[in-house]
C-alpha cells in the first residue's frame, strides 16, 4: 500500500516548526530522515545531561507525583489532573486546583511526554523541569504562594529529607530538585509495544482490516502531515529539531466553518500569547495521538468529547473536507491502535 509522503502534504498546510521566537528553521528532508513518516515507540526517552536518571531520583519523584502535599492546601497531587491508571489526564474539559480555580487549557496526557520536544499546549516551556516550577506556583493548579513554602514543608518531613539526600547527596530540600526527581519519575512513563508499534515492526496482523484502511485514510487525507514519526506529534529530539523547538500546526486551519462558535475555538490564541507575535496567533503546538482513545476530551479547550467527533472537526478545520461515517470509523479504529501497554502504578502511602 503506497501512501502520500509526509513532506508533501506539510506544503499543503501552514504547520511549522519554530525555534526561539526569532528563528524559524526548515523541516528536515529525506535524506536527513529516511522512510518517514512513522517509528515504532523507543523503550527509552531522551535524557537531559544535567538531569540523568537514577533509581533514587525515580523513586523519590514518584512519592512527590502522588502527594497532595505538593499543594498548598494539600488535596491536589500530580496525579489529580494527570491520572495514570487511565490516559495520564483527568477526563475533564480543564482541570480545577488546589484553590478551586479552573484552569484555561485542558490537561495534557503525560504517557510519553518524555518524549516532547516542549511543553505546554502552547510550547512555551522547553523541559519537565520548566513546567514543574511553573506549576507550583500557578494559582490553577498547585497555588504555593513561594517555593520556600513547598520546600519547608518538604524539609520538616523526616522521610522526605532521607530521600532528597539519597538521590541528591544532601538533605537540603530545593527546588530545582524538586523539579528534578518529578521530571525523572515522569520521564519513566512510557507505553510501547501498541499494536501500531507491532504493525511498524512487522506484524501484519495486529491490525486489522478496518484499522489498515484508516491508517491509508489517515494518510491520504493529510493527518500524517502534522501528525507523524514516534508519538504522532511530529519531529523528537535527537533529531534536525532541538529540544524546545515545538512543532506548531494552525487551528483551525480553514476559517468561517460552524466549529468556531460551537467548540469557541478562536478564543484562546495559542502560541501568540506568549510570543506576541501575529504569525503565531492561533498556533498550538501538535499533541501526540498515542493513547488518543484514552484521553477524551479533545483540544486545547476540552470542548469535543468523542474521537469520532474529534477526526470530523479536523477534516473540516483543517482541510475543509467532509469525511463519510464509514471514512470517519476507519480512521478512528487506526487510532485506537495507538494504545500501548501501560505499567502498573501503585500510589505509594505518604512520606512520614
Amino acid at each position: 500500500m503506497r501512501f502520500l509522503s509526509v513532506w508533501f502534504l506539510l506544503a499543503m498546510i501552514p504547520a511549522v516548526a519554530l525555534a526561539e521566537v526569532p528563528e524559524v528553521p526548515q523541516v528536515p528532508n529525506h535524506q536527513e530522515i529516511p522512510d518517514l513518516p512513522f517509528r515504532p515507540l523507543p523503550k527509552q526517552v531522551p535524557i537531559p545531561k544535567d538531569n540523568p536518571q537514577t533509581d533514587a531520583k525515580i523513586d523519590l519523584g514518584r512519592e512527590l507525583y502522588f502527594d497532595p502535599r505538593l499543594s498548598f492546601t494539600g488535596k491536589v497531587s500530580c496525579n489529580s489532573c494527570h491520572h495514570l491508571d487511565q490516559g495520564g489526564e483527568d477526563g475533564q474539559a480543564v482541570s480545577v486546583g488546589a484553590l478551586g480555580k479552573a484552569g484555561r487549557r485542558s490537561a495534557p496526557t503525560l504517557w510519553n511526554v518524555g518524549f516532547e520536544t516542549a511543553y505546554f499546549w502552547d510550547g512555551r516551556a522547553n523541559s519537565i523541569e520548566d513546567v514543574v516550577k511553573e506549576h507550583v506556583l500557578d494559582e490553577t493548579v498547585m497555588a504555593i504562594p513561594a517555593y520556600p513554602t513547598l520546600t519547608g514543608r518538604l524539609q520538616s518531613i523526616t522521610a522526605y529529607r532521607e530521600r532528597f539526600a539519597a538521590a541528591f547527596g544532601h538533605e537540603k530540600v530545593a527546588i530545582d530538585d524538586v523539579a528534578k526527581a518529578l521530571a525523572s519519575f515522569v520521564r519513566t512513563l512510557v507505553t510501547p509495544d501498541s499494536p501500531f508499534d507491532r504493525y511498524l515492526q512487522g506484524d501484519q496482523a495486529s491490525l486489522s482490516e478496518e484499522a489498515v484502511k484508516g491508517y491509508a485514510l489517515f494518510n491520504e487525507k493529510g493527518c500524517a502531515a502534522c501528525h507523524f514519526w514516534t508519538l504522532l506529534a511530529g519531529p523528537v529530539p535527537g533529531l534536525s529539531f532541538k529540544p524546545g523547538q515545538p512543532f506548531y500546526e494552525l487551528f483551525p486551519t480553514v476559517r468561517g466553518t460552524p466549529w468556531e462558535e460551537r467548540l469557541d475555538i478562536l478564543a484562546d490564541e495559542g502560541a501568540y500569547d506568549w510570543t506576541g507575535r501575529e504569525d503565531y496567533r492561533h498556533m498550538w503546538r501538535v499533541p501526540t495521538l498515542r493513547n488518543i482513545e484514552l484521553t477524551a476530551p479533545y483540544f486545547h479547550n476540552g470542548s469535543v468529547k468523542t474521537l469520532p467527533e474529534a477526526v470530523q472537526v479536523m477534516s473540516e478545520t483543517q482541510f475543509g473536507i467532509e469525511l463519510s461515517e464509514d471514512e470517519i470509523a476507519a480512521i478512528v479504529d487506526f487510532l485506537k491502535t495507538q494504545t500501548g501497554v501501560r505499567p502498573a502504578m501503585t500510589p505509594p502511602e505518604p512520606l512520614r
